[in-house]
């Protein structure tokens, strides 16, 4: 399994809401005791681990082309591990801030990083849609995507990224359905 954390790289993007699939993969990373990959063909930071009941390796990436191109990094690692499960964490601006939903394939919902994973790989993909909420104006969208979250935010921002982690490592052994089941989550009192 490839699971992929959007966002973009840089310190200025470092805490922003468009980078909740990065800090999840950091979580993950940390947890499952991944091994960093090195190819700078993979356009993406790449980090390995092994389940230790089926011993098959999974893949952690993190891809650094920026937000508009994921697509690129995620193809080349799919094509060069011959990978067929890919799991997709990211912002989502149609839900609420905190909320954790599941789905497979589906549209874009004009978020550019799954528009350029669709165009690289096709829709049929699982997608961890962590919502942020909407900005009050439909003009702000570009500037509060690559905004940081709000104090009040903050607050919850570890209890969520760990939430999701947890449901990560509960779908590498189980169903996206039994997943969502187990960890989907309505936004917090933001």
């Amino acid at each position: 399994m490839l699971i992929v954390g959007l966002g973009n790289p840089g310190s200025d993007y470092e805490k922003t809401r468009h980078n909740i699939g990065f800090m999840v993969i950091d979580e993950l990373r940390k947890r499952l005791s991944a091994s960093k990959q090195s190819s700078s063909n993979f356009k993406g930071e790449l980090f390995k681990f092994q389940n230790p009941v089926s011993l098959e390796n999974h893949f952690l990436l993190k891809p650094l082309t920026y937000m508009n191109l994921s697509g690129e990094s995620v193809i080349k690692v799919k094509n060069f591990y011959k990978i067929d499960k890919v799991v997709v964490i990211h912002d989502d601006l149609d839900l609420p801030f905190g909320t954790l939903r599941f789905k497979f394939g589906g549209g874009h919902g004009g978020h550019n990083g799954l528009k350029s994973i669709d165009a690289h790989i096709s829709r049929e993909y699982a997608r961890v849609r962590m919502g942020i909420g909407k900005p009050e104006h439909k003009g702000e969208v570009a500037s509060y995507v690559l905004s940081d979250f709000s104090p009040k935010e903050q607050e919850h921002l570890d209890e969520w990224i760990g939430h999701t982690a947890d449901a990560i490592e509960f779908l590498l052994k189980n169903s996206l359905e039994d997943t969502s089941s187990q960890y989907a989550k309505k936004g917090s009192p933001c």
